[in-house]
């Protein structure tokens, strides 16, 4: 297998999107750990105007994904932001043979993807190394740094928005797994079994939870991509899970429940319903049969002191991949509160802002 390229080039999206191998070092008998950034960039001349044109979004999937979402990307172009989705280590274009998909220890170890990323954007907080050249003009620090996570990358940016003041501009959550679905005693009650395992078999089996509802419910709707891709990159039932994975994401869980502060304003989108996951119900053409949103409202007030949620009726797990009408509801919150807290002329609160306040908006 060729070595990672520190160079541009063609992605399995087409045109206009480029993607870029970043270098993570070496996974252990299993070759090189990489993560893989994709861009699209609009014409600097047609959004000269545009409302976000000093804007840099960079968007990570969640668990079992990666991005394909050229929709999503067209929203933030349309309106002048330069676009970036990143696929982490063990997920999608960045899976090697030999790897655990998926697999990671602790969500701070993304902390080295999300580096690598910025870095390529020119919003790293050192000098580039590496030989990976910034975009024009992020460096001096004239552009604004979007986040946008959805689920399991929506648990892990807010993480990392915490542990790294200052750096973003806003964050947007779609669906964030800020919880688990057994709720907050639940959670702490299965703890310390997770953990154990983890420290004895971090990397063992565990019963399969995910029995293809939601992938069922997204191609009635016809929402996934139809390529050679999918099979392997978002399997209809999801990837095998692991002691040590779980253990890492109910540790965030836990640090969420704790208390947060991303420190810039966020918007979370989500349905505004569940059904839960048992048996196929036609309910799950419309509602999140993944998470439990009325759980993830309510954690979402814990991340940051300017927090607007949006429940979108209608909308799937991945509300930008929900039916037509859920879809264009959640595209018009996305709109609304961009312009509100992204756009040039926003007066933008920030940590330590004693002015910042809460915000919860139904749609």
């Amino acid at each position: 297998m060729a070595g990672p390229s520190l160079t541009w080039v063609p992605d399995i999206l087409g045109k206009p999107f480029e993607q870029l191998t970043l270098p993570l070092g070496v996974d252990g008998e299993h070759g090189p750990l990489v993560a893989t950034l994709v861009r699209s960039i609009p014409n600097p001349l047609l959004t000269l105007f545009a409302p976000l044109r000093d804007v840099d979004v960079l968007y990570v999937h969640g668990w079992s994904d990666y991005f394909f979402q050229r929709e999503l990307a067209r929203f933030w172009t349309g309106r002048g932001a330069r676009f970036y989705a990143l696929d982490l280590r063990r997920y999608g274009r960045s899976l090697r043979d030999g790897q655990a998909p998926g697999y990671i220890d602790s969500l701070e170890d993304y902390d080295v993807d999300i580096a690598a990323a910025l870095q390529a954007m020119g919003h790293a907080a050192e000098p580039a190394e590496q030989g990976l050249s910034a975009e024009p003009d992020a460096r001096a620090g004239r552009r604004k740094l979007v986040l946008m996570g959805h689920s399991t990358g929506g648990l892990t940016l807010t993480l990392w928005a915490d542990r790294h003041p200052g750096r973003a501009h806003a964050v947007v959550l779609n669906s964030p797994w800020l919880e688990l679905q057994l709720g907050t005693l639940g959670r702490q009650a299965l703890a310390p079994l997770v953990d154990m395992r983890a420290r004895l078999d971090p990397r063992g089996t565990q019963p399969a939870v995910d029995f293809g509802f939601y992938t069922r419910a997204q191609d009635r709707i016809g929402s996934l991509p139809q390529d050679e891709h999918r099979t392997l990159w978002r399997p209809d039932r999801g990837f095998p899970t692991a002691p040590g994975w779980l253990s890492a994401v109910m540790d965030g869980h836990r640090r969420v429940a704790a208390g947060v502060d991303i420190g810039c304003p966020a918007l979370v989108l989500l349905s505004a319903a569940s059904t839960m996951p048992l048996s196929w119900k036609e309910s799950m053409i419309s509602t999140d049969s993944v998470l439990v949103v009325d759980d993830i409202a309510r954690a979402s007030t814990r991340i940051g002191a300017l927090v607007t949620i949006a429940r979108v009726d209608g909308a799937i797990h991945d509300v930008f991949l929900s039916r037509p009408v859920s879809r264009a509801i959640a595209y018009d919150a996305l709109d609304r509160w961009a312009r509100a807290y992204v756009a040039p002329d926003a007066d933008v609160p920030r940590r330590g802002d004693s002015a910042l306040v809460d915000s919860r908006v139904k749609l």
